[in-house]
C-alpha cells in the first residue's frame, strides 16, 4: 500500500495541494447532496455560513433521552474525521479490555544464574504498552538487582513480537524513520517506551554567546549524537530553539539550535526517535550500568516470542486503560492511538489496517452507526471515513454503558479549562456545558471535526458532531471559523432545552 500524506494536528501548512480527487470517489450518494446544496435544520444556521464558503458541512446534535434531533446539516455524508478517530480508539479499548486492564512489561530468559551472572540473553519483552516509560524500566531494573544479579554473560533482547516494526501508512511516518521535526510522528512498536521519542535538555551556557550545554533527559550515556548549534544570549533575551532528528546508517543524531537567554530554566525538547525498539534496548542499557549491572553482549532486537521454557526475572505493570485514555484523549496523543488500535488485534505482528478492522467490527455492533472505514486509530490517514450519524450513534451508545462512560468522557475536554488553549472560545454557557473532542488536519485538504457531549440547563444530556472538511488545500480553515460558530449554535440549543 502506498503512503497517503497527512498532516499532524497543531502543525498548520497553507501548501497548495491537488483538488480533493477522493472526495467523488468515497463519498457516493452524498455527492448528489452537493450538487443540490446541503441540507439543514434550523438550529445550525451560522455554522451552515461555512457551506457558502464552499467547505463541504455535516453537523448534528440529538438529546440522549427522547433521541429527538435538535439540529441538522448532510448527518449521512462520509468525511474524513481527523482526531475523532480517537473516540472510537477509546471506545473499542473500553469494551475490550475494560477500565481497569493494564500492559505488563517482562524480563525473561532462558539462561542460568550463577553467583550473581546471568549465562544468557537477557529479554525484554514488549506488551505495546502505549505509555512505558523510563519509570516502568527503572522498576524492571529493581527487579533483576533485586535477585542478586550483577552481570549478563550474553545480549539485552528486545523482544518486538506482538507488533513491530511496524510499516508506515502515512508519509509522515515514513519520513520520521529518516528524519523529524516533531513528536506526533512516532513510529510504533510493542516494545517503544517514552512514547517513541529523544528528549534533550537545552540548558544556558557560561556567558553570552557561549555554547548552550545540551544533556539527554534520559540516559546517563545517551546513544544519540548532539550536534549543538544553540548559543546563550544575555539574560532576558530570545528563547528560539529548534530541532530536529536526523538518521544515517542507524546512528541518530539531534541537531538543536537558536538561542536561550542565560536566565534561563532548562528547556526540554522532543523528537521522534527512528527505531523504537532499539531505544528502549538503549534506555534499558543505560539503567542496568546504573544500577551496577553490566551487559556484555550488546544490545539487539528480535520479532521472535521467548520461548515457553523462559524464566520470567520481572513484570511491571503499567498504567490503568482509564489513565491511558484520558491522556490519549485529553493531548490527543497520536502515538498512544495507534499502539492502542494495534493492541486491539492481538496475536503477532499486527498492522494499523487490521487494527483499524478491529474499529470497524466494533461500530458494527453499534445500533444505527453506519458506514465506518479506519486504517489508524488516530486519525493521521485521510483515509478514515465516518459520519457524524455513525459519531453521535458512538456517543449514545457509550453513554447507555454506565460502567464505561465515566471513563469514555473524562478524557474529553470543557472548553473553560482544557488543556488545548484553542478550544477556550464562545459563551459561558458552552466552555461550561460541553465535552469535547477534535481533530485536525491540513494535507491533503482541511479538516477541522469537534464532537462530544453537552448538558442543557435542565441537566438533560445530549451528543453532537461537526465535521468540515474543504475540496482541496485552500482555502485554508482556521480553528475560529468553525469553533466560534458551533459555539453559539450550540450556546443557544443548551439554553433552550
Amino acid at each position: 500500500m502506498l503512503p497517503v500524506f497527512v498532516a499532524p494536528a497543531r502543525t498548520l501548512s497553507r501548501r497548495l495541494a491537488r483538488p480533493l480527487r477522493w472526495l467523488t470517489l468515497t463519498l457516493g450518494t452524498g455527492a448528489a447532496l452537493f450538487a443540490a446544496g446541503q441540507t439543514y435544520a434550523a438550529g445550525f444556521d451560522n455554522l451552515a455560513r461555512l457551506a457558502d464558503k464552499g467547505f463541504i458541512v455535516s453537523a448534528q446534535a440529538r438529546m440522549l433521552d427522547t433521541g429527538e434531533t435538535l439540529a441538522s446539516i448532510s448527518p449521512a455524508l462520509q468525511l474524513t474525521p481527523a482526531s475523532l478517530s480517537k473516540l472510537y480508539i477509546a471506545g473499542a479499548a473500553l469494551d475490550r479490555f475494560g477500565p481497569q486492564y493494564r500492559f505488563s512489561t517482562r524480563l525473561r530468559s532462558t539462561g542460568t544464574i550463577s553467583d550473581g551472572v546471568l549465562n544468557g540473553d537477557l529479554v525484554l519483552e514488549g506488551s505495546g504498552d502505549p505509555a512505558l516509560t523510563s519509570e516502568e524500566l527503572w522498576r524492571l531494573t529493581e527487579e533483576l538487582r533485586f535477585r542478586g544479579i550483577r552481570r549478563v554473560n550474553g545480549r539485552l533482547l528486545v523482544s518486538q513480537w506482538r507488533f513491530g516494526p511496524v510499516p508506515c501508512i502515512s508519509t509522515d511516518r515514513c519520513n520520521a524513520s529518516r528524519r523529524s521535526s516533531n513528536a506526533y510522528d512516532a513510529l510504533l512498536s510493542s516494545a517503544a517506551s517514552n512514547y517513541a521519542s529523544w528528549c534533550v535538555k537545552v540548558l544556558p551556557g557560561v556567558g553570552s554567546q557561549a555554547p548552550a550545554r545540551l544533556a539527554s533527559c534520559d540516559m546517563t550515556q545517551p546513544s544519540e549524537t548532539f550536534d549543538n548549534q544553540v548559543t546563550t544570549v544575555a539574560a532576558g533575551g530570545k528563547n528560539a530553539i529548534n530541532a530536529r532528528r536526523t538518521t544515517t546508517n542507524g546512528r541518530d543524531t539531534l541537531v538543536v539550535s537558536g538561542t536561550i537567554a542565560a536566565d534561563s530554566q532548562p528547556r526540554s525538547i522532543y523528537r521522534a526517535v527512528s527505531n523504537p525498539a532499539l531505544y528502549t534496548g538503549y534506555l534499558m542499557r543505560d539503567m542496568l550500568t546504573r544500577a551496577g549491572i553490566s551487559v556484555t553482549g550488546g544490545v539487539d532486537l528480535t520479532s521472535t516470542a521467548p520461548p515457553s521454557s523462559a524464566v520470567q526475572l520481572g513484570s511491571v505493570e503499567g498504567k490503568p486503560m482509564q489513565e491511558l485514555l484520558t491522556r490519549m484523549l485529553n493531548y490527543s496523543n497520536n502515538f498512544m492511538a495507534d499502539q492502542l488500535t494495534l493492541a486491539l488485534v492481538g496475536g503477532s505482528q499486527a498492522t494499523l489496517r487490521q487494527g483499524g478492522a478491529k474499529l470497524e467490527t466494533f461500530a458494527s455492533a453499534i445500533p444505527n452507526h453506519g458506514p465506518l472505514t479506519m486504517y489508524s486509530g488516530s486519525g493521521l490517514t485521510s483515509q478514515n471515513r465516518t459520519s457524524v450519524n455513525g459519531l453521535i450513534a458512538l456517543l449514545d451508545s457509550m453513554y447507555h454503558r454506565p460502567a464505561l462512560f465515566p471513563t469514555f468522557v473524562a478524557g474529553m475536554q470543557a472548553p473553560t479549562n482544557g488543556p488545548m488553549r484553542f478550544i477556550r472560545r464562545g459563551s459561558e454557557t458552552f466552555r461550561n456545558h460541553v465535552m469535547v473532542k477534535t481533530g485536525t488536519l491540513n494535507q491533503p485538504v482541511p479538516v477541522r471535526a469537534i464532537s462530544g457531549y453537552f448538558r442543557t440547563q435542565n441537566g438533560r444530556w445530549g451528543a453532537f458532531a461537526v465535521m468540515v472538511n474543504g475540496r482541496a488545500a485552500v482555502p485554508y480553515l482556521s480553528w475560529p471559523q468553525v469553533l466560534d460558530p458551533v459555539a453559539e449554535d450550540l450556546t443557544a440549543m443548551i439554553e433552550r432545552n
